[in-house]
């Protein structure tokens, strides 16, 4: 096992930023610590590399008791969101620092930073300063300079939240192909669902400290296990389990709120005895697909999602009355509120 965390707990004064967390994370895996601000989510990667010590509970690195180690004990190679590279030094340099501050070999520093810098695609800018390079080629060498000292677990803290959209999607699949090369064990904090969805093996979704589910991005999408994991990944309508689209349907739930995804929103064009009627009220094109925003006879608004085939097989135009049905839809317990 790469990393375990067993009944991990953190408090900052009266604040519980981490409560009786427990997570396994496989050795050679991509996990995502999934959240929104405060979850917690970053606190906990923090105890992992040792950059805060918990108030209770244990943390395993590779089968080895790390509860009480320091940051350099750990072998573990950190990598922050703003990059922290050193402005003075070069590219080369840059990634070469932890090693030489081990006092390896020159003859092994110098082979193992022409590796990395290939393994990074960034040969032939080795001489260039941080200021000569795009914000993605900086945080490329941020996480050479982290896989330079061979870390047993590698730690990343939303790597690509300072970029811009473009790019923060380009690294992430290359970041993808990356672990697939060096298959050290990673997790990486973020709050983005998609980011998570398309990068990690599995995702850890946490809330107010504590972790909600754990599973892979297939699971957490397809069978959430509570209704906050529902609302946070991935669009959802809300409504009440006596909304029309229910009644008519004949799904019955006995919680009040119900969760349904935009694209399990059926449009017909004639009832059949199990829509409800309602207007369409926005058409918003998405390239790809179709938003239809829906206002039920009962005020109820609904937003469903159609592909563009299907759009056109429709032929639908605002203030046009459809006929709507569920045709997946799951209610929970409890609902809280991101």
């Amino acid at each position: 096992m790469g990393i375990v965390v067993e009944s991990v707990s953190k408090h900052f004064g009266s604040f519980k930023a981490v409560d009786q967390v427990s997570v396994e994370i496989k050795s050679g895996s991509l996990v995502a610590l999934l959240g929104p601000s405060g979850s917690g989510k970053s606190t906990l990667l923090r105890l992992i590399a040792g950059l805060e010590m918990p108030d209770s509970g244990k943390i395993l690195l590779t089968g080895k008791d790390a509860t009480n180690q320091s940051v350099q004990e750990r072998n573990i190679g950190f990598v922050f969101q703003h990059y922290a590279l050193f402005k003075h030094l070069t590219v080369r340099q840059n990634i070469a620092f932890g090693l030489e501050i081990r006092k390896a070999h020159a003859k092994k520093v110098k082979g193992r930073v022409e590796q990395l810098l290939e393994l990074v695609q960034l040969s032939g800018l080795g001489d260039r300063y941080p200021s000569q390079l795009s914000g993605g080629q900086r945080q490329r060498v941020a996480l050479a300079r982290a896989l330079a000292v061979e870390p047993s677990v590698l730690l990343l803290d939303e790597p690509f939240g300072a970029l811009d959209a473009k790019v923060r999607k380009d690294l992430r699949a290359w970041l993808r192909r990356l672990h697939d090369e060096v298959h050290v064990t990673t997790v990486f904090v973020t709050h983005d669902q998609e980011e998570a969805m398309e990068v990690s093996d599995e995702v850890v979704v946490m809330n107010k400290g504590r972790v909600e589910q754990i599973g892979t991005p297939a699971d957490i999408y397809d069978n959430p296990a509570t209704a906050f994991v529902m609302s946070f990944i991935g669009p959802v309508n809300v409504l009440p389990n006596t909304s029309k689209i229910f009644q008519s349907s004949g799904f019955d739930s006995q919680y009040p709120q119900v969760f349904l995804r935009p694209q399990d929103v059926v449009i017909e064009r004639q009832s059949n005895g199990t829509t409800a009627p309602a207007t369409v009220t926005r058409l918003i094109h998405l390239g790809w697909e179709i938003q239809v925003e829906l206002t039920l006879d009962d005020g109820q608004v609904v937003a469903a999602h159609l592909t563009r085939d299907r759009f056109n097989e429709l032929q639908i135009e605002p203030q046009q009355r459809v006929y709507v049905k569920p045709k997946d839809a799951k209610s929970f317990p409890l609902y809280y509120s991101i």
